[in-house]
């Protein structure tokens, strides 16, 4: 799974929540406020630098988001939402990793932000993705079908916090912590590591 793969599943699922957004528009009309106000959609891109757990140093690659928070919730609830991730770690490998090392994950699961904050709003994840991973033979060794190349169910915790900076647009810091299972034979792979971005929201409303 290549990072084109990534970007077309993210379009397709940013085109999908546009459409649930635009559908509920006018039944959430009421609840439009501007500023500082957190809209049901959002999407972002970012810069990421990972621990990825395999060999010494730290990687960078890229994330992209999309999240949605449906105006509909009952109060208790107002904050949570949808989340679709998509990120690559492919570049900035040390002399101990090897040379075509990657670590790609594609997914979503449940957002849930605290909305009693005007000009931020801290937020906690878990998220479920599909996650493949590149990886190189030592130097010298030839086999005739190498295994270079795996795939998982990757479970991820994160947290971060959204800041208003003019307008529509946020900026995101966010950690997260992920469980590649039973990879060369250890109990996980846990890649770790933060991400900082921009998010744009559309059609501001308080989550309030």
């Amino acid at each position: 799974m290549r990072l084109s793969v990534f970007i077309g599943l993210f379009l397709s699922v940013v085109l999908g929540i546009g459409a649930a957004a635009v559908s509920g528009q006018s039944v959430h009309s009421a609840t439009r406020n501007g500023g500082g106000g957190s809209g049901p959609l959002a999407i972002g891109v970012g810069i990421s630098d990972y621990d990825v757990d395999f060999g010494k140093g730290r990687m960078l690659g890229g994330t992209l988001w999309a999240d949605y928070f449906p105006g509909f919730v009952p109060g208790p609830l107002r904050g949570i939402g949808m989340e679709m991730e998509a990120r690559d770690i492919t570049l900035n490998r040390s002399s101990s990793q090897p040379s075509n090392l990657r670590e790609e994950t594609a997914g979503g699961g449940v957002i849930y932000a605290w909305p009693h904050f005007r000009k931020f709003h801290p937020y906690a994840k878990y998220t479920m993705s599909f996650g493949g991973i590149y990886f190189g033979l030592p130097s010298g060794v030839v086999q005739p079908h190498p295994y270079t190349h795996d795939t998982r169910t990757v479970t991820a915790y994160g947290g971060g916090i959204d800041y208003h900076a003019v307008g529509s647009l946020w900026v995101r810091g966010e950690y997260e912590y992920q469980q590649w299972p039973h990879l060369f034979g250890r109990s996980a792979l846990n890649p770790q590591g933060v991400t900082v971005g921009a998010v744009y929201r559309f059609n501001a409303f308080h989550l309030r």
